[in-house]
């Protein structure tokens, strides 16, 4: 999932300013969550001294997710955490969290590959969904002039105007999405 390329580095300059490096522009907490979770790695050091600090970042990212009131970890993991630095098992839990977080993240790629190359029709509820699907199609198909008839002569039957472009596209939009439902309808 993550990307094996060299991690994005972002500069914090004294003003505090976040500056990513390949796109030359400021960037925030979120900014850095969001690559983070688009599955970039990233490096921030301080300008100047040139130290790292991106654990201490990473950590107020944390931090602002649960001052948010998203629980990000339960209170029991944030407490044995604080026991864990004050205590001498400090040296096995970083390597036990690196492990464990290794172990989440191989089983959400498995867990990915098998769904990819499971076939769609097989994927539990699919028929609902599909079926959802075509009712909206239909329920907005309804709702469409037919062409020839406008908004005013919908339940005419009078002469129907030639059709223009945007009614030749419509009726191409139209032939496309269903055989679009006949390709999906095929996978079943």
């Amino acid at each position: 999932m993550a990307d094996k390329k060299e991690p994005l580095l972002i500069k914090r300059y004294a003003s505090r300013r976040l500056y990513n490096t390949e796109t030359s522009d400021y960037v925030t907490l979120d900014d850095i969550a969001g690559f983070i979770s688009g599955g970039r790695e990233v490096q921030i050091v301080d300008l100047k001294s040139g130290d790292d600090l991106t654990r201490q970042y990473l950590l107020q990212i944390i931090a602002d997710h649960e001052s948010r009131g998203d629980n990000v970890l339960p209170v029991d993991v944030l407490t044995d955490l604080v026991r864990t630095y004050t205590s001498q098992a400090q040296s096995v839990v970083p390597q036990f969290l690196a492990a464990s977080f290794e172990m989440l993240r191989e089983g959400q790629e498995k867990m990915m590959e098998n769904l990819q190359s499971m076939p769609v029709a097989k994927v539990p509820g699919f028929e609902a969904l599909q079926a959802q699907q075509q009712a909206f199609m239909k329920a907005m198909m309804l709702n469409w002039p037919m062409p020839g008839t406008t908004s005013e002569d919908e339940g005419d039957t009078g002469t129907a105007k030639p059709p223009s472009s945007k009614e030749d596209d419509l009726d191409a939009i139209k032939k496309q999405l269903a055989e679009l439902q006949k390709k999906l309808s095929d996978i079943k």
